[in-house]
């Protein structure tokens, strides 16, 4: 009913539009792109104030989140593409078969367009996938054998009786005990991130709630930078399976990753919802400098960053824990701002 009222507002308008000018000669390419650039025009209002409505969001913040430069661009490419059918539909049935052949040519240009573009985006998503398993099980072989040794020292550390040594002595072997057993958690912590071990909740897990709790964490960081924190909930449910620890960290990462990315006085934005295919999504948005793309595909590296006194573990923890509840972490960002994305399964009962 909703898209039949636009339609018919719109063709209104343009119809009504095209009579201004109507004569017996053939409209210009000024009268041609002002009907359209009206038709148009009319419809993203109209698309923009239907979503208003919907989703109570501001006029504003529509425009502003979904209306980007690319899609004006692409928006643009189907008015070039009006202008040149409005030549060839002159009522003829040539002027139809022209127009059929364009709008066929068009189709295909831009189905072989996105073909490439989801075709890069795979190849990307492999070669993280491919990085993170060579390094999980670079770092495991490392750990396991780190941990047989140290086991060994201090095994035989607890064998030495210290009640017969000196002062000195006693004190060293103890330094030894301690330090060792030091060595030996950090390792089992390290063994941890590199392959986390996921846990599922008996109970489907609601990404609103896990989403809410980890924003209300971050808010001292964000004061602290003057950074503004925003959530848009999905009012559809968005239940997954999931360790809630392990997934509450990652989005606690992605988000202080965001916070330190946006400037003083910036915007943080959180986001959850349902694609098309069914799956569940949640984003983190922020309007810094975004990642420059010679460091893209080191993002999910252990131990890169960009941070000054960052330790490069945090994503690439976040990317295993992911992988291991069968998702998906993506970088979707550009020079105006990173755009994380984690993409999980809906819960299947």
């Amino acid at each position: 009913m909703g898209n039949a009222v636009m339609t018919a507002t719109t063709t209104a308008l343009g119809a009504n539009v095209g009579l201004l000018f109507d004569g017996s000669a053939p409209h210009s390419v000024g009268v041609r792109l002002a009907v359209l650039l009206v038709v148009n025009g009319a419809s993203l209002g109209l698309v923009a104030i239907g979503l208003c409505i919907r989703t109570g969001e501001s006029l504003r913040s529509i425009v502003q989140h979904n209306f980007t430069r690319p899609f004006l661009l692409a928006y643009g490419y189907f008015i070039l593409g009006s202008l040149v059918v409005s030549y060839l539909v002159n009522g003829s049935l040539l002027g139809y078969i022209l127009a059929t052949i364009v709008f066929v040519l068009a189709f295909a240009l831009t189905d072989t367009i996105a073909g490439r573009r989801v075709r890069q985006v795979l190849e990307s998503e492999l070669s993280d996938a491919d990085r993170h398993l060579f390094h999980s099980r670079a770092v495991e072989g490392v750990v396991h054998n780190l941990r047989n040794h140290m086991a060994t020292a201090v095994g035989y550390l607890k064998e030495i009786d210290t009640k017969s040594l000196d002062p000195v002595d006693h004190d060293a072997i103890e330094t030894a005990k301690l330090a060792a057993n030091d060595a030996v958690t950090v390792l089992q912590s390290l063994s941890q991130g590199a392959t986390p071990r996921v846990t599922y909740a008996p109970e489907p897990v609601d990404l609103n709630e896990l989403v809410t709790r980890a924003q209300d964490m971050a808010r001292p960081r964000a004061r602290a930078k003057r950074v503004e924190l925003a959530l848009r909930e999905s009012p559809d449910e968005v239940k997954v399976r999931a360790d809630p620890l392990l997934l509450r960290e990652v989005i606690t990462n992605l988000v202080n990753n965001a916070i330190d990315a946006a400037p003083d006085n910036g915007r943080v934005e959180l986001k959850t919802g349902r694609r098309a295919n069914g799956s569940l999504f949640f984003t983190v948005v922020d309007n810094g400098s975004g990642v420059a793309e010679e460091n893209r595909r080191h993002l999910f590296e252990p131990h890169f960053t960009t941070k000054e006194h960052g330790t490069g573990l945090g994503l690439f923890m976040s990317y295993g824990i992911v992988r291991e509840h069968q998702g998906q972490l993506l970088y979707e960002g550009n020079r105006r701002g990173g755009v994380f994305t984690v993409v999980l399964p809906s819960y299947a009962g």
